[in-house]
């Protein structure tokens, strides 16, 4: 199926030197590596034109090699995940860029299609997913929260639970921020271009560069929940979730 907003390529950081979950992206998850997962999930979304893997790593590079995954060496300073997609970009065209976490291996195909369908609309320079917040989530500073205006743009993510229901009136419509975003060429230049902002820092939240710049960030509904995995206790969740839905090891 394709796209009215010219060419889409994804791009996953896969950085092996992980401080929390060390190799975390070629760990196993029901006898595969995480990395594989990711990979091929954003291989079967007809949206998607192009998909790398962009590593520093030569072990990642191996393993991408031996199993037919499509990769590039990217440089070892990239501070963040958006900046190895801006190394890629310098090489390699595209309208759109996406940049999939290569911890997230409970994505689906499904997911890209919603945040995609907002170029439609040509204002929409960045674009990221949100899910309804678990009540588990919501109080959880690993768990990032969004607040949207009625266009669907971002106002602010937070760490911290937003917005606050001050009254305790049992407000329910948290959102979760899944941390998938595209950018349009330019946009995503600008950012690489940008330095960190002070509220990028104090919340560690490197898209909040972007708002405090003026830049929109525009959020789609998912389909679905995902766990980022940063720990050994994720690792499990993860694999206990792809083992009682019977995903296939192979599309």
């Amino acid at each position: 199926m394709p796209s009215t907003f010219g060419h889409v390529l994804a791009v996953i950081p896969a950085r092996l030197g992980s401080t929390r979950l060390p190799r975390k992206v070629l760990r196993e998850i029901a006898g595969e590596p995480m990395i594989a997962w990711v990979y091929r999930a954003a291989r079967a979304c007809p949206l998607l034109d192009q998909v790398l893997i962009a590593t520093d790593s030569d072990e990642v590079m191996n393993f991408a090699q031996a199993h037919s995954l499509a990769a590039v060496f990217t440089p070892e300073d990239c501070a963040s995940g958006t900046d190895r997609v801006y190394a890629v970009a310098q090489s390699i065209p595209a309208d759109i860029y996406v940049n999939i976490q290569g911890d997230e291996p409970l994505l689906t195909p499904d997911h890209f299609t919603p945040m995609l369908n907002l170029f439609e609309r040509p204002e929409v320079q960045v674009a990221t997913l949100a899910v309804r917040c678990p009540a588990a989530d919501i109080h959880n500073p690993n768990a990032v929260k969004v607040v949207t205006a009625s266009d669907d743009r971002a106002l602010y993510f937070s760490r911290a639970t937003i917005p606050h229901d001050r009254d305790n009136a049992g407000f329910a419509g948290y959102r979760k921020h899944l941390g998938v975003y595209a950018y349009r060429k330019a946009a995503l230049h600008k950012f690489a271009t940008l330095p960190p902002s002070w509220l990028e820092q104090v919340e560690r939240l490197e898209q909040l560069r972007l708002l405090d710049n003026g830049i929109d960030i525009h959020v789609a509904s998912a389909p679905s929940d995902t766990i980022g995995v940063d720990t050994e206790e994720d690792l499990r969740a993860v694999e206990a979730v792809i083992l009682s839905e019977g995903r296939q090891r192979r599309p």
